[in-house]
């Protein structure tokens, strides 16, 4: 009985410790409302544009697009998006390298003879954050 109590306080007192930090995202400047917003967050320098944390595919409404993340630990994040004009779930590339689709970067991050810098595009999140992203594609 005195395990199961136990258990139960580190459990419950476990959820203070973990802050919830969240990020809302607003995408504006689409071209068409065709197709959809594939929007993904990154945790980590190493995984920045190659693995995503969480991922949103959000239809795209009078040239916009929105998206919420939420309870994400304290650290550091990017968000990468981009117009997925023909649904296919993929970034087309002309050549392999020059994008077919629009697409963004959190911080509005440029993306000048390649794509967008981490240190760019990286906010923090700590102390239950609530960051705000409002980014123009292109």
């Amino acid at each position: 009985m005195k395990t199961i109590l136990i258990s139960l306080l580190v459990s419950f007192f476990s959820q203070f410790l973990i802050a919830q930090n969240s990020v809302e995202v607003t995408i504006t400047g689409f071209n068409s409302n065709k197709g959809a917003a594939l929007i993904g967050l990154y945790d980590s320098e190493t995984n920045w544009l190659k693995q995503i944390y969480k991922g949103h595919k959000s239809e795209i409404i009078n040239n916009r697009a929105t998206a919420t993340f939420e309870d994400l630990p304290d650290g550091e994040y990017a968000i990468s998006a981009f117009h997925d004009e023909d649904n296919d779930g993929e970034f087309d590339m002309i050549l392999g390298f020059y994008p077919s689709e629009d697409y963004a970067s959190s911080n509005n991050a440029p993306a000048k003879f390649g794509p967008p810098k981490w240190q760019d595009a990286k906010f923090i999140l700590k102390n239950k954050s609530k960051e705000i992203q409002n980014i123009t594609i292109y």
